[in-house]
């Protein structure tokens, strides 16, 4: 939906007088809206790539943790169950 020019004209306006008053916030909305910006700019490339996006570093270290987890519960059940004092009567 599109502005029209007298929105625009009061948002600059507004703009304008919050960022004369208050600079470090001015400063802080313009950081947050260029990461913004960034990552508009890479989920566009990804599309354009095809959809084809590398899993987030947090997704690979949660992977890798239980494929860790689940090698130390398999190495102490082997453990448990090679050495006769622990093993199940039969």
């Amino acid at each position: 939906m599109a502005w029209s020019q007298d929105e625009e004209r009061m948002l600059a306006m507004i703009e304008r007088h919050l960022s004369d008053e208050d600079p470090r916030l001015a400063a802080r909305l313009q950081s947050f809206n260029q990461r913004v910006e960034r990552g508009r700019r890479g989920r566009r490339r990804a599309a354009d790539r095809g959809g084809q996006r590398w899993p987030r570093r947090s997704t690979v270290i949660i992977a890798v943790s239980w494929l860790l987890i689940a090698t130390l519960i398999a190495t102490l059940l082997v453990m448990a169950l090679r050495h006769d004092a622990a093993a199940f009567p039969m």
